[in-house]
């Protein structure tokens, strides 16, 4: 638990009154005006990149500040008692209603989950009654076996086990059902899940009503994950897949359609401004080419939060990491089932809830042992996973952070470049390069001394990836770096010293590129090192398929571990090793 000041949970209990109050106000008033008089409402609680956080994240939810719009002030927000306490305040008073989720609820997460391969928050999401949920992309980090696994039950052996005994007995897999309706076995043409599936919301004395959830992940999935993972599976255009099951859905007589899609955009307002100034993203494309019987649309991927509409269309996303919960009121004519109006609201998931749900009349009890009930869940894995987490592995005089500079370089990854470079140094290597997009945590020393855990390392490389040593020769490894996505890329390859190079206006200065001060030979082979998710082609990085002489040299993980253990206390280098005039990265994607 994060100790916090007796002067910030008031803040916190503050905006919690505020941001709850004035968010049922909003809504409460939205139906009065705008709704029928007799109408069946239904209650959609979406979320979405959730990442296995069933810890709070430290970074907390930025909020705007009710004493001062100009400022926001950061809530420690998230953690799964507090996520089953919002769940269960939002269904209170609303009889009909599901929780959903739209992708990226498992993988490049905290140590507490990934640990066990991510069996403690699929347990999280059948305790909240999680429904249904798209896949995203990081569902298929380790490939479409384990993503089976987890939807449908079976152990996994490994050492940390012990065997191929899961904790606290069999794991039974998800309760909860993911969608996927542009995701093929391209041998059969049969999906990997089901595209949609209809719930039925039944009222006495009133009509049935149905509603139909299709599910969706980017198109570009099969760049974004391991190769390897997902050979054979054929990733189709989003909108064209969830538009040709609308007649399908009409034909059995839905009253409404809603798209569940793992991709989004982003906003220059808050988490719950309605007016979504600056809206843009891959997101819009998609939904502009949507069928109009598609009017709600529950989005993720870009861990931005937002509540927008689009015409006469809502497209929703909870941010990330269980900060925040959208409650989405659907408003149903009595007699006909038109859906008539619809609005929402993003709720904090934060640990002053309690105070707020007393002045709501909500059940506490009860809260209180839905939460007591996640801590029982959760601390059997905790139990094994402690001892080993909370090992002290190295000191930091300084936070390493994944931030890239303007020439896209980071503290954090030129240390996971050089760690991979020492543990492949005795096949050869003489440069190493890793994907920024593999660093998923900053690295911060939580003690005085500077310590820092198993556990934090492991959250900043929580892929498990092998490291593979090949050789290329100058000409090709000039070729890599203009493969960084639209170069710069989002993120670019983080790199190993000794290594360098500059770019100016969007373009690779081929003379800049070098290797302990001199100029890169085309037609010299050099021995290089990356992780198997670059080995394989991964983020579009093609060239490396062509490596030659390959050579497993370890893991990721381990090769940070013992970094840090010889060069303690650490201090980053300064971040010279790209250089550029003019450079601007945008936003990265997740």
């Amino acid at each position: 638990m994060i100790k916090r000041s007796i002067a910030l949970l008031l803040v916190e209990n503050l905006l919690a009154c505020l941001v709850l109050s004035c968010a049922s106000q909003s809504a409460d008033e939205t139906r009065r005006n705008t709704a029928p008089a007799k109408t069946i409402d239904v209650r959609l609680i979406a979320f979405n990149d959730f990442h296995g956080y069933i810890t709070a994240p430290e970074e907390g939810l930025l909020s705007p500040d009710p004493q001062d719009a100009s400022r926001a002030v950061t809530l420690a927000a998230g953690g799964a008692e507090n996520f089953v306490a919002q769940v269960h305040r939002l269904q209170t008073g609303h009889p009909l209603n599901a929780v959903v989720a739209a992708g990226d609820l498992v993988g490049a997460g905290p140590f507490d989950s990934a640990l066990f391969h991510d069996e403690p928050t699929i347990e999280l999401m059948n305790a909240i009654g999680l429904s249904l949920s798209s896949v995203g992309n990081h569902e298929f980090d380790h490939g479409r076996e384990e993503l089976l696994r987890l939807q449908n039950g079976g152990c996994r052996a490994d050492g940390i086990r012990g065997g191929d005994t899961c904790i606290g007995g069999d794991f039974s897999g998800a309760k909860f059902h993911y969608l996927a309706a542009n995701v093929f076995d391209a041998a059969t043409g049969k999906p990997l899940f089901a595209p949609y599936e209809i719930k039925t919301f039944a009222v006495p004395g009133a009509r049935s009503l149905r509603i139909g959830f299709i599910g969706l992940v980017l198109k570009g999935t099969a760049s974004m994950v391991l190769p390897s993972g997902v050979t054979g599976l054929d990733f189709r255009g989003e909108a064209a897949s969830a538009n040709a099951l609308v007649p399908q859905l009409q034909a059995q007589g839905v009253d409404a359609i809603v798209l569940l899609i793992h991709q989004g955009g982003s906003t220059s307002g808050s988490f719950n401004d309605h007016a979504c100034p600056d809206f843009s993203g891959a997101i819009l494309p998609i939904v502009d080419a949507l069928d109009p019987a598609i009017r709600i649309i529950v989005s993720g991927h870009t861990h931005q939060a937002y509540l927008c509409r689009r015409g006469d269309r809502l497209i929703t996303s909870a941010g990330s990491y269980g900060r925040l919960l959208t409650a989405i009121d659907l408003h149903f004519d009595r007699n006909s089932g038109v859906l008539r109006d619809f609005d929402a609201n993003n709720f904090p998931v934060i640990q002053a809830q309690n105070a707020a749900n007393e002045s709501t009349g909500d059940s506490i009890s009860s809260i209180d042992d839905a939460s007591d009930s996640i801590q029982r869940l959760l601390n059997r894995y905790e139990k094994i996973s402690a001892p080993l987490g909370q090992r002290v592995v190295g000191h930091l005089s300084a936070a390493l952070s994944r931030t890239p500079n303007a020439a896209g370089e980071s503290a954090l990854g030129d240390i996971v470049a050089d760690s991979m470079l020492d543990a492949a140094s005795a096949d050869g290597a003489l440069i190493a390069f890793t994907n920024s997009g593999g660093l998923r945590q900053d690295l911060r020393p939580q003690r005085e001394d500077g310590a820092i855990t198993y556990a934090q390392v492991f959250a900043s490389l929580p892929f498990g990836n092998t490291l593979v040593t090949m050789n290329l020769n100058g000409a090709q490894i000039k070729a890599l770096l203009r493969q960084q996505r639209g170069f710069p890329q989002f993120r670019p390859l983080q790199i190993s010293r000794g290594f360098s190079y500059a770019w100016s206006n969007r373009k690779l200065v081929d003379s800049s590129v070098k290797l302990n001060g001199e100029t890169l030979v085309d037609d010299r082979s050099y021995r290089i090192v990356v992780n198997e998710f670059l080995a394989e082609g991964g983020d579009g990085f093609r060239v490396l398929k062509r490596g030659e002489n390959r050579r497993e040299s370890g893991h990721d993980l381990e090769a940070a571990l013992a970094y840090f253990s010889a060069h303690s206390p650490l201090t980053a280098a300064p971040q010279n090793r790209i250089s550029c005039l003019d450079c601007t990265l945008p936003d990265a994607p997740h």
